[in-house]
């Protein structure tokens, strides 16, 4: 048995699934306030003055903190049926169910968000580690349980689920710089879908 860890944005998916749930699943109103509230974190993102990685856990706080578990996960199934499915790709969905058919542990290693991958994973039978909204007392927080799941948050969160030693190979998929930490613990490295012998190859094409 050999270990596929595969980030899902941008990977798996055609198009950063994150930021299409946050605009599906947040009213209007919320998404009017929020955003000005936000917008100056949103210009430095467009500046890339701010990375993604401390983007992110802003705009969750904004958008699903105080909501109903009930409701928000709700609102997930829905997009997982009438927006997600159409944003997988055809051959990023084959290589999953080629790793399956070889009998390897396949997981979804991701800084998108927890309601909608993991009903997407179990729908797919494979397991998942992601970025994972916090609760209490019914609602989400708009926090994370173990911060945002990119870069090296991605090795610790493998780490701590795998035993990687029990794994003769390790196949890992990517497609930013946020994905490098994870693809160099692997064997077989592919990145936007290039497979990639050495990582400096990677840092050279990331560039």
């Amino acid at each position: 048995m050999n270990l596929a860890l595969f980030d899902f944005d941008g990977t798996i998916t055609n198009e950063d699934a994150y930021t299409a749930f946050l605009f599906y699943a947040t009213p209007k109103i919320r998404l009017m306030l929020g955003g000005l509230l936000v917008s100056p974190i949103i210009a430095l993102y467009h500046l890339k003055w701010l990375p993604a990685r401390y983007t992110r856990p802003i705009l969750t706080k904004m958008a699903f903190g105080g909501r109903a578990i009930e409701s928000l996960d709700a609102r997930a199934k829905q997009f997982v049926t009438e927006r997600l499915v159409h944003m997988i790709r055809p051959n990023a969905l084959a290589k999953i169910r080629w790793h399956q058919q070889q009998g390897d542990d396949i997981y979804v290693v991701s800084a998108s968000l927890s309601p909608y991958l993991s009903i997407w994973c179990q729908q797919q039978g494979i397991k998942l580690l992601c970025s994972t909204l916090a609760h209490k007392n019914g609602h989400y927080t708009g926090g994370y349980l173990y911060g945002d799941c990119s870069l090296d948050n991605k090795v610790t969160a493998v780490k701590r689920s795998v035993d990687l030693a029990a794994y003769p190979v390790i196949y890992a998929y990517g497609d930013t710089y946020e994905d490098l930490p994870m693809l160099a613990l692997a064997d077989h490295k592919f990145y936007q879908w290039q497979r990639f012998d050495h990582q400096d190859d990677i840092l050279n094409l990331s560039q």
